[in-house]
C-alpha cells in the first residue's frame, strides 16, 4: 500500500496535498506555518534538480544562482522597472530558462567533475554579480521586495503564504510527474543509465540533457521568486554556494529521482536546524553529523530505503 502511494502520480499528489492541508491544524503558531512554508519553496527547487540529477543524471553545483536570479527578479523588476510582481515572477522564470539554455549549451558537454566544477563556478559567478553591482542589487546589504497585490489584494500574512507555497509546491510536483511519465523523462532515465546506450537508441543527448537543465533552472527561479516576495527582503545569500550544497544534499538525502524525497530532503534540511537551535554553537556539528549517519545508515535516501523496507516486509 505504502509502496503505491509513493509510485502513482495521483497518490502523490494526494499525499502532499493531505500533508499540506493538515500541517495548519497541527501547527501550534505561525513560527510552524512559516517554517512549513519554507519548506514547500526549497522543495519546489530540490524537485527541479531532482529532474536534472535524479532523472536525467546531471550534476549541479550552482543551482542557487537560479534561486538568486528568480529572487532578485521580483525585487529588481518592480523597484526599478515598476513592473508588477507577479509579472517579474514570470520574467524571472523565464530569464533563469534563457540564462540557463545559455549556459548550459557549452557545460552540459562536461561529465562528472568536470561539469559539477563549472556549474559550481557558474554559481559563483551570479553571486559575485548580486553582490557587488550595488546600484541594482542593493549589494552585499540586500534589497526590500514589495508586496504583491492581487486585484486590488495585498499579499500578507504567514498564513497566506503558507497556502501559496504550497499550491505551488502541489503545482511543481504535478509538472515533475507528468514529466517523469512523459517520453522526455524516460529520455532522462536513459540518460542516467548511459548516455552512450540512450545515444544508440536514437536519444539526442545533447537536447535532453540541456532541457533538463532548463526545467530544473525555472522550477529554481520559481522558488526563489517566492521565498523573496514571502520574506519581503533579499539578498546575495539566496545564490550562496551553501544554498546550492543544501539542495544537492535535499535530492540525495530524500532519494534521488523521488518526488516525494525531494519533498522529505527539503524537511530535513530545513525543519532539523531549526530543531537543533538549542544546541547553540554546536548546531551545526550535530547537523553535519546526523546527514552523515543518514546516508550511511540510508545510502539510497530516506524515501527509497522505506519503500525497500516495505517491499521486503510485504512480500
Amino acid at each position: 500500500m505504502i509502496r503505491k502511494i509513493l509510485t502513482s502520480r495521483l497518490a502523490v499528489l494526494l499525499l502532499l496535498a493531505a500533508v499540506i492541508a493538515i500541517v495548519p491544524v497541527l501547527a501550534p503558531s505561525s513560527f510552524y506555518l512559516r517554517v512549513a512554508a519554507l519548506v514547500w519553496i526549497f522543495s519546489l527547487a530540490a524537485l527541479g534538480l531532482t529532474i536534472l540529477t535524479g532523472y536525467a543524471g546531471q550534476v549541479s553545483l550552482g543551482h542557487a544562482g537560479f534561486l538568486g536570479i528568480g529572487a532578485y527578479a521580483v525585487a529588481v523588476g518592480p523597484a526599478k522597472l515598476g513592473l508588477d510582481p507577479l509579472l517579474s515572477l514570470v520574467l524571472g522564470a523565464v530569464l533563469c530558462g534563457i540564462v540557463a539554455y545559455a549556459v548550459g549549451r557549452p557545460i552540459l558537454r562536461l561529465k562528472g567533475y568536470y561539469l559539477a566544477i563549472a556549474t559550481l563556478g557558474f554559481g559563483l559567478i551570479v553571486a559575485l554579480i548580486l553582490t557587488s553591482e550595488s546600484a541594482v542589487t542593493g549589494g552585499p546589504d540586500g534589497m526590500q521586495v514589495p508586496r504583491m497585490v492581487l486585484l486590488g489584494w495585498r499579499v500578507t500574512g504567514v498564513s497566506t503564504w503558507y497556502w501559496i507555497t504550497g499550491g505551488a509546491l502541489l503545482i511543481g510536483a504535478a509538472l515533475a510527474l507528468n514529466i517523469l511519465s512523459s517520453p522526455s523523462g524516460r529520455a532522462f532515465r536513459a540518460l542516467h543509465d548511459s548516455e552512450v546506450a540512450a545515444a544508440g537508441v536514437g536519444i539526442d543527448v545533447a537536447k535532453k540533457k540541456l532541457a533538463a537543465f532548463v526545467t530544473s533552472a525555472i522550477f529554481a527561479g520559481v522558488a526563489g521568486s517566492l521565498l523573496a516576495l514571502m520574506n519581503g527582503f533579499i539578498t546575495p545569500d539566496a545564490a550562496g554556494f551553501m544554498h546550492s550544497i543544501e539542495l544537492v544534499a535535499m535530492v540525495i538525502i530524500g532519494g534521488l529521482g523521488s518526488v516525494v524525497g525531494a519533498v522529505v530532503g527539503a524537511a530535513f534540511l530545513v525543519v532539523l536546524p531549526q530543531a537543533l537551535t538549542v544546541l547553540q554553537e554546536y548546531e551545526q556539528a550535530v547537523l553535519g553529523l546526523l546527514i552523515m549517519v543518514f546516508m550511511i545508515a540510508l545510502p539510497a535516501g530516506i524515501v527509497p530505503s522505506l519503500m525497500r523496507f516495505v517491499r521486503e516486509r510485504t512480500a
